[in-house]
């Protein structure tokens, strides 16, 4: 299998370094297309992949496309990638607000596959989000889900607009979770902590709390409850918590999110 990725930013690196990591595809069977030398100099593995500065004919070659520019760069380069795409191939796109009609329109071909990662793919844990146009296979469909998991695990959705849910909710979901460590580390400072104290409990309590919740199948009221005790600490937290609505207001504030992203993918032309 010889896999093309166009643009060597930060999900383009990523897919490139997860392939070459897991051993899942060859080195020698991976082309990287960028604009900039520096991102070619800057990418681990660098010496194993070959860099190209111009798209040219050897992405025909390809049994998989994957476009991870900027949406707004990609206006720009459709029409140099049309000629190079062709009907056999599988286009994955990890671009932003882009539909699977967009994209087929565009680049003339049927075999679409559009995702949505988020940061922790850059780590190996990342989770990414995919649907794809009906002219995939389910073997087609297994070799793309196997690709993707090289940087985490992932989710196939055969509704095109949980995309838009999924962008809201997993990925944009680490900075939610970086939001409230970051209310805790404040509360911890002014306790008197030390900075890097405060950073350490909470890095560490949410790791834990994590590892918990991973370690079996109990619910997260589950180990609420487990962590509350009846008049103690915990429950104070929770019942204001509670009387202030805060579980109300982030989910509205994940709401925001995913109108948002339903926003940005009408003003992309």
């Amino acid at each position: 299998m010889r896999i093309a990725i166009v643009g060597m930013g930060n999900m383009g690196s990523t897919f490139a370094n997860g392939f070459i990591n897991s051993r899942f595809i060859n080195p020698t069977d991976v082309l990287i297309y960028t604009r900039s030398q520096s991102a070619s100099e800057d990418s681990r593995n660098v010496h194993k992949l070959s860099y190209r500065y111009k798209l040219d004919s050897d992405i025909k070659t390809c049994d998989i496309v994957i476009v991870a520019v900027k949406p707004q760069d990609f206006t720009t380069l459709v029409s140099d990638l049309r000629q190079y795409v062709h009907q056999e191939q599988i286009v994955v796109s990890v671009m932003a607000g882009i539909s699977i009609d967009r994209l087929k329109q565009d680049l003339g071909v049927d075999k679409i596959v559009r995702s949505m990662p988020n940061l922790p793919t850059q780590i190996g844990r990342g989770m990414t989000v995919f649907t794809a146009s009906e002219e995939l296979d389910r073997k087609e469909l297994f070799i793309i889900q196997n690709l993707i998991n090289t940087t985490g695990k992932s989710v196939y959705v055969s509704e095109e607009n949980k995309i838009d849910a999924a962008t809201a909710v997993s990925g944009s979901g680490p900075a939610y979770v970086f939001y409230f460590m970051e209310a805790m580390i404040k509360a911890a400072i002014s306790y008197g902590f030390e900075p890097s104290q405060a950073e350490l409990l909470v890095k560490q309590t949410i790791s834990g709390a994590l590892g918990l919740y991973e370690a079996n199948s109990l619910s997260t009221q589950d180990w609420i409850a487990k962590v509350s005790s009846k008049g103690g600490t915990t429950e104070q937290a929770i019942k204001y918590f509670n009387e202030q609505d805060v579980m109300q207001k982030l989910i509205e504030g994940v709401n925001k999110a995913k109108a948002q992203s339903e926003f940005l993918g009408k003003q992309i032309k």
